[in-house]
Parts: C-alpha cells; sequence; structure tokens
C-alpha cells in the first residue's frame, strides 16, 4: 500500500488542514489529561502531517506507519524542519513500544484500514498495554454514512495541472467495506503524465462496535465527538473524533 502513491500525498492531500487537524487533536489531549512533553505514538501517521505540529507543540512524538515509502518521506519533512522524530515500520494492530507512552494517536482514518474486527481488537488490546495506567487513546477515523454514502459507489476525480486523478468506489454492504481505486496522472517534466494504480479498502466500524471492542480492551472514560468538535457527533458528520482512557492500575 502507498508505494507509489507516498510520492504524491502531499500534493494530492494539499488542501487539507492539517494544522487545524493536529490543534483539535492536541486539544483533546488536553482533555483526557495528557501531558504537554509527554510522550505520544501516532499510529498510521503516513508522511507525518500531523506528527510534526504535534511535535512543535512540545510532545515527544513517535511516528509509526506500515509503509517504509511513507516514514521515508515522513523523515525526510521532519529534517528539513529541523525535527527530531523517531518513525518506525510497525503495523498498527502489533503495535509494541519499549517505554510506556501518555498517549497513543491513530490518525486520518488508520482505524478504517483496519478492515477485519479482529485487527481493530488487535489495536485496541495494544494500545492499551503501551500506554501508562491513565493514559489516553485518541483517534478519528470516517463514519459509516461518509463510507457508505459520500464514498460509496461513486467516482470522484480532479482534473489539476500536475496531478490527477480518477477515484473509483464500490461499496460492500455486507462486509461494510468500501473498495477505492484510484488512477493517478502525474505532469513529467517532458509534459506526458506518468499513470499509476492505487487501491485501497476500508471498513466502516460502527459506534456499537467500537466501544464493545474498546470496553473489552480495559478503556474507560470512552466518548465520542463530532467532526473536529468536542460535542456529541451529528447525523451529518463525517468523521468521527474518540478518546478512551486506560484504566488506573
Amino acid at each position: 500500500m502507498y508505494t507509489a502513491f507516498a510520492r504524491v500525498y502531499d500534493a494530492l492531500m494539499d488542501q487539507v488542514d492539517y494544522g487545524a487537524w493536529a490543534r483539535h487533536y492536541q486539544a483533546l489531549m488536553e482533555k483526557y489529561g495528557v501531558p504537554r512533553g509527554g510522550r505520544c505514538v501516532e499510529c498510521a501517521c503516513g508522511t507525518g502531517s500531523i506528527t510534526l505540529p504535534l511535535k512543535k507543540a512540545g510532545y515527544q512524538m513517535t511516528g509509526v506507519d506500515l509503509s517504509e515509502d511513507m516514514l521515508e518521506r515522513a523523515m525526510e519533512r521532519a529534517r528539513s524542519q529541523g525535527l527530531m522524530i523517531p518513525f518506525v515500520r510497525q503495523d498498527m494492530a502489533k503495535l509494541q513500544v519499549p517505554r510506556r507512552v501518555d498517549c497513543v494517536l491513530a490518525t486520518c482514518d488508520g482505524v478504517n484500514y483496519l478492515t477485519e474486527p479482529h485487527q481493530a481488537r488487535a489495536f485496541f488490546s495494544a494500545a492499551f498495554q503501551a500506554l501508562k495506567p491513565g493514559g489516553a487513546l485518541i483517534f478519528d477515523l470516517s463514519t459509516p454514512e461518509k463510507l457508505a454514502h459520500t464514498l460509496g459507489n461513486n467516482t470522484l476525480f480532479s482534473d489539476e495541472e500536475e496531478i490527477a486523478y480518477i477515484w473509483q468506489n464500490a461499496w460492500d454492504e455486507e462486509g461494510q467495506l468500501v473498495e477505492m481505486n484510484l488512477s493517478i496522472f502525474e505532469r513529467q517534466e517532458d509534459g506526458r503524465y506518468l499513470r499509476f494504480e492505487e487501491g485501497q479498502i476500508q471498513r466502516a466500524h460502527s459506534r456499537e462496535e467500537l466501544t464493545a471492542w474498546l470496553e473489552a480492551a480495559g478503556f474507560e472514560d470512552i466518548a465520542f465527538f463530532g467532526e473536529y468538535r468536542l460535542d456529541d457527533p451529528m447525523p451529518q458528520d463525517e468523521r468521527w473524533h474518540i478518546a478512551a482512557r486506560k484504566r488506573q492500575e
């Protein structure tokens, strides 16, 4: 996943306000008592778009991702900004840390990419083990509403001068899965376009499933928040932000 995609990912996502996204994570971390300067692991960190601003905000960040290409891009970005951040290749469902941390984050739909329920349960259990007592797990994911209807069986496209794409989706109601196939066209120096394909699958986890899995892992104070808000989700929200606390030992 993301092998060729890593090269153009940031360009395709340049309209996303990652600074605001990181600030919202910071608000959630403060709400759940994560200390400024605390140790945090960000799973599914991608190219570091949220890792870097949280590091600048004073947190001791480690980025974790399964894609070596994404991690290489994240390291390049960190070096260019003079930031010392460890980036580690790991499967988030098998997360391991050398020392317990104050916070585990899973950003930018990371949990949606855990397409089997046992993978999500494994991640929550691994995050629980990685946390200090009282530490927080905070993550976001695209809602079932978004995956089934906004993406669903729809075709999206963008026609920019340097990068264009055709994004075709197929929704599987029984499996609660959306299969996304992207044809990406990257302009080369000679004016021709290089085409490559990218395929991804996400699962729509329900609120009931997520709550049950978090409770089974040992978490408490589980809360669902609306799209970039600190209040309850609304039906039209396309993203949930979820926080939970590891019980005190």
